[in-house]
């Protein structure tokens, strides 16, 4: 019981509110690494944080495969060819239908704040898919997570792993590791799955490049803008 208090007590703390705040407001999505390599304890430990994210029934149905050093290079080489052969999308989730409203403006605003960045005119058709393909070469980071889960759990089990996603993300910029949550892996799932040796019995959900942010990159010097509280949040 004693212990039991103690947690509760951390978990309701100023200080743990403000942590999470600090995590949640600088975190961003990294284009841009360094080469060096995150070392496996660091890897392990935010796995280890990550995988008591909350689930439906405890089901817990994410799996991670992490690339490290030669093992992501060879990935990265055998991506770039299968993108640039075969650019259909062929994800294991239905891609978006169409972006409309808000969420098309939220989008345009991003990649106009990233070309602004890079220097990408807009008219510059071969400079914006150049730099959309640097995708698949994981914007250079040295490592990427494959987050899969099992099929027969259904569109809960990828409910529960977008929760299982940012628990890595933050858990990830508590260690000082940069990441990129990528659905652009996701359109060629049928082959990443083949390539990791993952059977028709699993999806993929999204690939996470991460590593150590390049700060003098110019893609990771602008910050995207988030909703306001009265947009997302409806009190009755």
């Amino acid at each position: 019981m004693e212990h039991q208090t103690k947690q509760a007590q951390i978990a309701g703390s100023e200080g743990a509110v403000d942590a999470l705040r600090q995590l949640m407001g600088s975190r961003f999505t990294c284009r841009g690494y360094l080469p060096d390599a995150v070392p496996d304890e660091t890897i392990a430990s935010i796995i280890d944080i990550a995988r008591g994210t909350p689930s439906w029934c405890n089901t817990q149905p994410w799996h991670v495969v992490v690339t490290r050093g030669e093992a992501t290079e060879a990935f990265r080489a055998a991506l770039v060819e299968r993108a640039t052969q075969a650019p259909q999308v062929e994800s294991d989730l239905p891609f978006p239908v169409q972006y409309s409203g808000v969420h098309a403006q939220r989008r345009r605003e991003t990649g106009h704040a990233l070309y602004e960045a890079l220097g990408i005119e807009r008219h510059d058709k071969a400079r914006r898919d150049s730099q959309s393909f640097e995708n698949f070469r994981f914007f250079g980071a040295p490592h990427v997570a494959i987050i899969t889960i099992p099929v027969e759990l259904g569109t809960y089990a990828a409910v529960d792993c977008g929760a299982f996603i940012a628990s890595f993300l933050l858990a990830a910029h508590a260690h000082g590791v940069a990441t990129a949550p990528q659905g652009a892996l996701a359109r060629h799932a049928r082959f990443i799955r083949s390539y990791f040796g993952l059977g028709e019995d699993r999806h993929m959900v999204c690939g996470i490049a991460f590593g150590y942010a390049d700060h003098e990159h110019p893609a990771n010097s602008f910050r995207t803008r988030r909703a306001e509280r009265g947009d997302v949040l409806r009190l009755v």
